[in-house]
């Protein structure tokens, strides 16, 4: 259990001087973490000795443990620890931090780049899609959604075994594309270098970062996060467009490939809503999907 926890699920049951250091540290994390034994018993009112209590009830091996780890969850950011409620945004503002995040990113991506991985794409035996976490992981599958229509065979992976297992069966010229919304995701990049050994080409959609250095085809995206932390991350809007970007040079240079399997897509899909709910034919511009 992190620090915070620990402080947090010990309030109410401390000794009345460990209590006020508890919640001093609950209130001013910042300062705690960087302020000396003397300046944290002055400002809590207490003695040093009943700093050191605090540190011991906790589970630290002295105060200077407490203090480390309160650094450390400072340094996870004051928005998540400030005790202080905060008004909710209005709907608007989720639209206009998905319109910053897009606005952020473009021009990010180099055109003759996603040609190039396009062209590896539309060239290759089998592509191999490696993601994790939340939305990585979703838009692997995205981008699984994106290919298999344009006669694209892929297959997209979350499990990190999963991934190094498909990783180590890739024939050359296979291709993977690797997906992190930050950069720094240790079970990507392990797979990524077991498919790079076999001779797999590598195409990533991260920020700039160890991942993107160290594959073939690299298309850049940037992150930004508010303050506000109840509203789900926009940055995945941004792998989404360069999902797209990537996905829309592969169906362009397999034209005659992919017009053909999207016709088909049209064709049954049509039938089914037709059939399935007794409605009118179906909207010539209903997405190829649901």
């Amino acid at each position: 259990m992190d620090i915070i926890s620990k402080i947090k699920e010990g309030l109410g049951h401390f000794s009345p001087s460990e209590e006020k250091v508890a919640r001093l540290i609950i209130a001013q994390l910042n300062f705690a973490a960087s302020a000396s034994i003397s300046e944290l018993a002055e400002k809590a009112q207490v003695s040093h000795a009943s700093i050191t209590r605090l540190a011991r009830t906790l589970g630290c091996e002295n105060v200077r443990d407490l203090k480390f780890q309160l650094t450390q969850s400072a340094a996870i950011g004051e928005r998540f620890n400030n005790p202080e409620l905060v008004d909710k945004e209005k709907i608007s503002h989720v639209y206009a931090s998905i319109q910053e995040i897009l606005a952020l990113n473009a021009g990010l991506i180099e055109e003759h780049v996603v040609e190039l991985a396009g062209a590896a794409i539309c060239d290759t035996r089998h592509c191999l899609i490696f993601g994790v976490g939340g939305g990585s992981s979703m838009m692997a599958q995205e981008c699984q959604n994106r290919l298999f229509r344009l006669d694209v065979l892929s297959n997209a992976h979350s499990d990190p075994m999963m991934m190094r297992m498909a990783a180590a069966t890739v024939n050359k010229n296979d291709v993977v594309i690797c997906l992190s919304l930050s950069g720094v995701s240790p079970d990507v990049m392990e797979a990524a270098r077991i498919a790079k050994e076999y001779g797999a080409q590598l195409v990533a959609i991260c920020p700039q970062s160890e991942l993107a250095q160290m594959v073939d085809f690299h298309l850049p995206i940037k992150t930004q996060e508010s303050d506000y932390i109840f509203k789900p991350s926009a940055a995945r809007y941004a792998m989404m467009a360069a999902v797209d970007i990537l996905s829309s040079e592969v169906a362009m240079r397999n034209q005659k490939r992919s017009k053909e399997k999207l016709r088909r897509l049209k064709v049954q899909l049509d039938q089914h809503r037709d059939k399935s709910a007794n409605t009118p034919p179906a909207d010539k511009r209903f997405p190829l999907g649901d």
